[in-house]
């Protein structure tokens, strides 16, 4: 998706975002039977489970001698539960403060130290942590990866240093923020269910509460081998890495499976309107937004399509209506949040000024209505087509896009192999499934409206002399 300015920025810290290197493919395109295209080719995949439970995935390419692995946990916002929210995003803290035989920031080291790149991120459906490297070193990242999965140190020190980042990350990228925290307010207004409408970031008051018991049951839980997904892709020999990871990863005890987690919703939504006054807003916000079928499904597809229409880029109709054609609006952009169970999605502009809310909003809701009623156009239609193929050839040429998307897969569908058929799913939407989603889920009157507005517009006006 491309967005712009404050706004940008905005969603960017509300949202967990990944990371990609740049490997090439040597693999060949194949005729497509869809719409006589080009087809792009399929990877390789192999997968396996230790008796730990750990679930292992494979997807050898040899192009460029680098591998990546991607260590996906089973956990997010969606398995807190009120009282002890945060506890995700403080162990994507956490996992980097040393285990038995990795000293605090150690793997960031070791990483650096053979010109490796590694991360973490955290949303309400899972925990990622992964490295990109030199083939050659594909040892030490499985060896760092199962140390800490063995062995993390959770003591008093770790959780009161961490505890502290956490909330001077809010204070930095939240709280002093233009309207992030207005965002971040519409899942609670989306989403009836707790599981699903706190945030990542969670309460402070929460981890201040915390103590090194709460944090150890937390990890023992959800830390362990059966409740996460390996997955290493590039330049690897299958039967060596087979013997690495059993070798690093075969002797860690599996623990008892987590509880279920209920995350149902009432169709309903928040339809009262609301306005969030933000101190640090330049210029008002105004947002809608709406509950969606969950993921993977045919009418979420059409939806994310038909979402991309409506907000991605310079061509969607929503920048060319609004930003080019009337010029009413600085800034279009939206955003669509995949989820297990109902999924959102939000729609945002930021006004030029003088331009009152009510256009705004009558704008946004006619760019609706009037896909809801006529569907894409041809020419949409194979803009979107062009736009998944290419999407799909540049998870191909990313040896970390790639691991991230199998462990995605593996967790989510319990599947890996559904990469291989994920584009072909996408290709087949037709323009009356965007156009049936978009008329049920969009062009509603069930529909959340967030006003994010300065501070200094928002607050009341004192009286004149004589009132």
């Amino acid at each position: 998706m491309r967005t712009r300015a404050i706004l940008t920025a905005a969603l960017l810290v509300a949202t967990a975002a990944n990371g990609a290197d740049a490997q090439a493919s040597k693999t060949s395109a194949k005729v497509n039977p869809v719409n006589d295209q080009f087809q792009l080719p399929k990877v390789t995949i192999e997968q396996f489970k230790l008796p730990n439970g750990l679930r292992v995935v494979f997807s050898p390419d040899q192009a460029i001698p680098v591998v990546s692995v991607a260590v996906f946990y089973d956990v997010g916002s969606r398995n807190e539960r009120r009282g002890r929210t945060g506890f995700a995003h403080l162990f994507e803290h956490m996992m980097f403060q040393g285990s038995e035989n990795v000293p605090k920031a150690g793997h960031f080291q070791h990483i650096g130290n053979v010109g490796g790149i590694m991360n973490g991120t955290t949303n309400s459906e899972r925990t990622i942590y992964f490295e990109t490297v030199p083939a050659n070193q594909l040892p030490l990242a499985l060896w760092l990866e199962s140390d800490r999965m063995r062995s993390l140190k959770v003591t008093q020190e770790n959780l009161d240093n961490q505890r502290s980042a956490v909330q001077e990350e809010k204070r930095l990228n939240f709280d002093n923020r233009p309207y992030v925290n207005g965002i971040l307010r519409l899942n609670e207004l989306v989403f009836k269910n707790y599981a699903n409408a706190h945030s990542t970031i969670g309460s402070m008051q929460d981890l201040d509460a915390a103590s090194v018991a709460d944090v150890k049951a937390f990890f023992d839980t959800y830390y362990a081998p059966n409740n996460a997904v390996l997955v290493i892709t590039g330049a690897i020999d299958s039967k060596q890495a087979r013997g690495l990871v059993e070798k690093y990863f075969g002797s860690i005890p599996k623990q008892p499976a987590p509880p279920a987690v209920d995350v149902t919703e009432p169709a309903e939504v928040e339809t009262k309107p609301e306005v969030y006054s933000d101190k640090f807003a330049p210029f008002p916000a105004y947002v809608l937004a709406w509950k969606l079928p969950p993921r993977a499904t045919p009418e979420f597809r059409a939806l994310e399509l038909g979402g991309g229409l409506l907000f991605e880029g310079d061509s969607s109709r929503l920048y060319q209506q609004m930003v080019k054609g009337n010029e009413s609006a600085l800034q279009v952009l939206g955003q669509i949040d995949e989820r297990r169970g109902n999924s959102g999605m939000f729609i945002g502009v930021l006004p030029k000024p003088g331009i009152n809310a009510d256009s705004i909003r009558a704008s946004m809701l006619a760019a609706i209505k009037k896909l809801a009623t006529e569907g894409p156009t041809a020419e949409e239609m194979e803009k979107i087509r062009n736009q998944l193929r290419n999407d799909y050839a540049r998870a191909l040429q990313s040896s970390l896009t790639r691991a991230q998307r199998l462990a995605e897969l593996t967790i989510y569908d319990g599947n890996p192999e559904l990469f291989n058929t994920e584009l072909d799913r996408y290709l087949a939407v037709t323009p009356e499934q965007i156009k049936a989603a978009v008329a049920k889920y969009l062009d509603t009157t069930n529909r959340v409206q967030l006003d994010i507005v300065p501070a200094a517009a928002a607050a009341p006006k004192a009286p004149t002399a004589g009132q």
